[in-house]
């Protein structure tokens, strides 16, 4: 009786045992059909998104080309006339940046001459400096940026022959930034703070912070990351002494 009682237990566990993998086996294919709609949805989705895109870009192609091709010749000429007079206009501005001094970065002697050169100009980026290692850094970048940005005008001058300017400006800090537009100081960039902190920064990293103030007109990305810039941008450091910004 025992033994009978032992056979019906192992025959209920094999019917249980069973039972719950056929429901199991059932549930997962009814998972499984459940993502593969799922997936073959947001695949339509996308499909159809990627198509509603490129008929839109090809649209706006085909009108800038029957723009063009309703163009006649008095509309080519007049853009051509447009085009050689703005290209006059930026040629003549440049000539008069250059008489200047634009394009080169060039010493102040004195407080006076600051004040002809702010007049002259509308944006200038003043270096208040003296003679010491950051602030030599400083005047390599500068050097560069003057080269790149002819619309500006790069000057320097020494703070400790400038007391008036120094005391007016508030310069307490060497080297220190002047960002003047419309006669104006506008911003200041002082020491390296706001370049990492350091004298290994990268031109670009400056070039920034000056078309940030709108000292410059900067035509490249709108916005580097310093670490891109100091792996892509050779240092200008070239000594071993390496100081911090100087106190005036």
């Amino acid at each position: 009786m025992a033994n009978s009682k032992i056979q019906e237990v192992r025959q209920t566990d094999h019917s249980f045992r069973f039972g719950f993998l056929l429901i199991f086996s059932l549930c997962f294919d009814s998972l499984d059909s459940s993502v593969s709609c799922l997936v073959s949805s947001i695949s339509q989705i996308i499909e159809k998104q990627v198509l509603t895109v490129a008929k839109a870009v090809e649209d706006k192609i085909d009108d800038e080309i029957h723009a063009l091709d309703r163009l006649d010749l008095d509309d080519l000429e007049a853009l051509r006339e447009r085009r050689l007079h703005q290209m006059k206009k930026m040629a003549e501005k440049k000539s008069r940046w250059i008489s200047l001094g634009h394009g080169e970065y060039s010493e102040i002697l004195s407080e006076k001459d600051f004040f002809s050169v702010v007049k002259a100009s509308e944006r200038v980026v003043c270096h208040f400096y003296r003679e010491n290692w950051p602030c030599k850094v400083m005047d390599k970048h500068l050097a560069i940026l003057a080269k790149r940005h002819i619309e500006t005008r790069f000057v320097k001058i020494q703070a400790e022959k400038s007391p008036f300017l120094a005391e007016k400006l508030k310069i307490l800090v060497l080297p220190t930034l002047a960002l003047i537009k419309n006669t104006k100081v506008d911003d200041y960039v002082v020491g390296f703070d706001e370049l990492g902190g350091t004298d290994e920064f990268g031109t670009e990293e400056l070039e920034e912070r000056l078309a940030k103030a709108q000292v410059i007109i900067f035509e490249g990305e709108s916005s580097l990351h310093a670490t891109k810039s100091r792996s892509s941008t050779r240092s200008v450091r070239q000594s071993s002494h390496p100081d911090s910004s100087d106190s005036d």
